[in-house]
């Protein structure tokens, strides 16, 4: 993959595309969807608060007229709300060519979700694990369909909780968050390489922001992480949302991507700058994890990605 100082001037026309944003209403979810809806994109805002989606759609439309954004209700934490979305979107569309798993939480009190998992992990994983999967149909009819699953640079120093995935006998709300985003990159991974052996169409893309100044590390996080992320991290070290979003734009759109590879800042650390190789961790491209987390996610979500499935 070569990059050379890429941004987002350099996302190809998009008009007759149609691109699935999760969290499009603030942060790398609202800069996604209007750097894609400038290039003609068709975009569907995917979204928790469907109030405020239709507001965000509206303030981006009067900025840029003749934007095609539609906004649909999804509550990630809630997998009979994600089935819902996915229901509508079979109604309504023939196919999806970029799915953008981008919406997250950060650092939560230990909470459970509506089926009884770890709030960080069910949104920020299981919720993702479930659209993609009930959406494959829709994405495999897609024009250069991709995946693109959004993790953080947190992943590479976190371990999957395996013996006890709800924080029942331990519970950081930082370590259960690097958790869910150590899930996102083993997922994303690990669709690459059963969509290869499949020889399948449709492509699977990972990338993270970096350090981004987002509301994600202000809002419903505990109030030790709102002060050291929210308002001393992030006017310190961060880089704004504009760049930030860089990497899983370029995953989403770019022919240069390679599938299966980190899309990452380009700055020391993988903290800033424009889209490069990043590194993934031993443990994402590990098959038992893989294989073991495939497995917790399908009896967890009761959705399995049939057509992907290895031949007994």
């Amino acid at each position: 993959m070569t990059v050379n100082g890429w941004s987002t001037e350099q996302i190809p026309d998009l008009s007759g595309r149609i691109f699935v944003v999760t969290g499009a209403t603030a942060g790398l979810g609202l800069a996604t969807t209007r750097a894609l809806a400038s290039r003609g994109a068709a975009v569907v805002m995917a979204v928790r608060n469907q109030a405020k989606g239709h507001q965000v759609a509206a303030d981006i439309a009067a900025a840029q007229p003749g934007v095609d954004l539609e906004v649909r209700r999804i509550d990630l934490a809630d997998l009979d709300s994600v089935r819902m979305f996915a229901d509508g979107m079979h109604a309504d569309h023939r196919r999806v060519d970029v799915l953008i798993n981008n919406a997250g939480v950060m650092a939560l009190p230990r909470t459970l979700s509506p089926q009884g998992h770890e709030m960080q992990f069910a949104t920020n994983h299981l919720g993702h694990f479930a659209l993609t999967g009930l959406l494959l149909d829709l994405l495999l009819a897609g024009r250069d369909p991709r995946v693109v699953t959004v993790t953080s640079v947190n992943h590479r120093q976190a371990k999957v909780r395996f013996a006890d995935p709800t924080g029942e006998r331990g519970y950081s709300p930082m370590g259960f968050y690097n958790t869910s985003k150590l899930a996102n990159a083993i997922f994303g991974y690990q669709l690459h390489r059963r969509l290869s052996a499949a020889a399948s169409p449709l492509r699977s893309f990972l990338a993270h922001p970096g350090y981004t100044a987002t509301n994600l590390q202000s809002s419903g996080s505990t109030p030790i992480w709102r002060l050291l992320l929210g308002r001393i991290g992030n006017p310190l070290l961060a880089q704004p949302v504009d760049s930030g979003v860089w990497p899983q734009l370029f995953a989403a759109t770019d022919p240069a991507a390679q599938p299966g590879q980190l899309v990452a800042p380009g700055g020391p650390a993988e903290l800033r700058g424009h889209p490069a190789p990043g590194k993934l961790s031993a443990t994402v491209t590990d098959p038992e994890h893989g294989r073991r987390l495939w497995e917790l996610s399908e009896q967890a979500t009761g959705v399995r990605f049939e057509s992907l499935r290895p031949a007994s």
